[in-house]
């Protein structure tokens, strides 16, 4: 029975954990690895995910947990300068305009609320309850965040009919 119902649960948000570990870190063999460690940990503790309020929202703190240690890890290495571009070192426009580098650039918080409002249709409180923090921090790092990505992609980029204007 509990290995039913955890290959339930493996198949229906593998996907959607797999997606969250992407946003978060650009990275698509890191976010493969980083959702088998997610559901790693889901099924080790999975007496206390399935008990949960909400066993997807679980499984969601347990990547975005993953995805922070791996961005640390990672240091302040950067895939894309944008003041590289600035600059006039980089001829590559939309290498520039692209909104997996401009996410990258985004301070943790920020980028997990971006990511979780925006790509997940997340309403604020199953953020806060995913990240362990306020409504009212969730609000403020997603109106920065929208507004660092507004500023980082200008103009030109439209998410999911949320336009990134300045």
């Amino acid at each position: 029975m509990r290995d039913d119902a955890f290959r339930a649960y493996f198949e229906r948000h593998h996907a959607s954990l797999s997606r969250l570990a992407y946003l978060m870190t650009g990275e698509p063999d890191v976010a493969d690895d980083l959702a088998a460690d997610a559901l790693t940990e889901v099924w080790r503790h999975w007496d206390r995910v399935n008990a949960a309020d909400d066993p997807v929202a679980y499984g969601h703190g347990i990547v975005m947990n993953l995805a922070r240690g791996w961005v640390r890890r990672r240091g302040r290495e950067r895939l894309l300068s944008f003041e590289a571009f600035r600059r006039g070192r980089d001829t590559d426009v939309p290498a520039v305009l692209d909104v997996r580098g401009a996410l990258r650039r985004l301070p943790h918080r920020r980028r997990a609320c971006v990511v979780l409002r925006y790509a997940f249709d997340l309403p604020e409180r199953e953020v806060a309850a995913i990240l362990g923090i306020s409504v009212g921090a969730v609000k403020s790092s997603t109106s920065r965040g929208a507004k660092q990505l507004a500023e980082l992609l200008g103009d030109h980029v439209r998410i999911d009919g949320w336009e990134a204007a300045r």
